[in-house]
């Protein structure tokens, strides 16, 4: 029924600025360009981008019983995503992000709410086995699931699907790979950007780190493909890495765009398209959602993505 789950987070950002820097307190208010409230989660902006590239995308994740869980619940369901597995807490709140701009740099306020308490429990056995390919973001914002998406993601490989991973930031700045390690070995295609890279590997050149991160993988079959901002992209196989520039586009946002690159190599890879296509496809995905605020509402079309 579905071509792609996604599992993970699903929050309302609130967007604001540009801010200048430093940002001082005091008490003091501080007047801004712009200010929006949109769907954010890592996870959920790139089930939005899979929809509008045309895939039929199901949702796993939990938010809370409040006007933030009904927000997200309205907003995934008006981009086309399935959330009759959106599990709603009735203890603790829906996840709520404040997100500060600066020019191409942002700053990241996150109140976790109920996103520490998803689960693999959450995620429907038989969603899993239905669809074509599972992917899964935030990984280090939900320790119960990322304890349990081993599972997820061999239940999946058991039913023929591919799978795929996004970490994210760590916010505990200790990139645990005792955890991530057993996902890894049952993942296809890790999808980390260039700090997060750099973080697992201790290097400082962004080539360097895939190719190490693939070299551990390659014997698994795991393709790492790193989202490199301005730059593009590049995937690494383990013994080959190609690269795609960005599109040039009058840039607005850079909020979710390496989660629509995710949607853009995922809905390519699905197409059929060999690595170097699918990543220039993720690469342009990425740069057409910088157009406008927020990380839904500049998401290209199959047809946008691919012209």
């Amino acid at each position: 029924m579905f071509d792609l789950l996604v599992i993970g987070d699903a929050n309302p950002d609130v967007v604001v600025g540009p801010v200048e820097q430093p940002i001082l307190f005091g008490q003091r208010e501080r007047l801004v360009p712009s200010g929006s409230l949109v769907l954010g989660g890592s996870a959920s902006i790139m089930a939005c981008g899979a929809a509008r590239l045309g895939l039929r995308v199901a949702f796993a994740g939990r938010v809370g019983d409040d006007p933030a869980g009904d927000f997200v619940r309205t907003s995934l369901a008006d981009h086309g995503v399935d959330v009759e597995a959106l599990v709603v807490d009735p203890t603790l709140p829906t996840p709520l992000t404040t997100i500060l701009t600066s020019g191409d740099d942002r700053a990241i306020l996150t109140s976790p709410g109920c996103m520490p308490s998803t689960a693999a429990e959450d995620v429907p056995p038989a969603l899993v086995r239905s669809v074509r390919h599972v992917h899964a973001g935030s990984f280090y914002l939900m320790p119960r699931l990322a304890a349990g998406l081993a599972g997820i993601f061999k239940e999946a490989k058991a039913a023929k699907a591919t799978t795929s991973l996004d970490p994210n930031d760590d916010p505990a700045g200790t990139w645990d790979q005792t955890v991530l390690d057993p996902v890894l070995r049952v993942t296809d295609y890790f999808l980390p950007n260039a700090a997060e890279a750099l973080a697992l590997t201790g290097h400082h050149s962004v080539e360097d780190a895939a190719g190490i991160l693939a070299r551990r993988m390659a014997r698994r079959g795991t393709f790492v493909v790193v989202k490199n901002g301005p730059d593009g992209g590049l995937a690494h196989n383990g013994s080959k890495v190609i690269t795609a520039p960005a599109m040039k586009v009058d840039t607005v946002d850079t909020v979710g765009a390496g989660d629509s690159f995710d949607a853009g190599w995922v809905a390519a890879v699905l197409n059929g398209f060999k690595p170097d296509r699918a990543l220039a496809i993720a690469a342009t995905c990425g740069s057409l959602s910088t157009r406008e605020a927020g990380g839904t509402a500049a998401q290209p079309t199959w047809e946008e993505a691919t012209a």
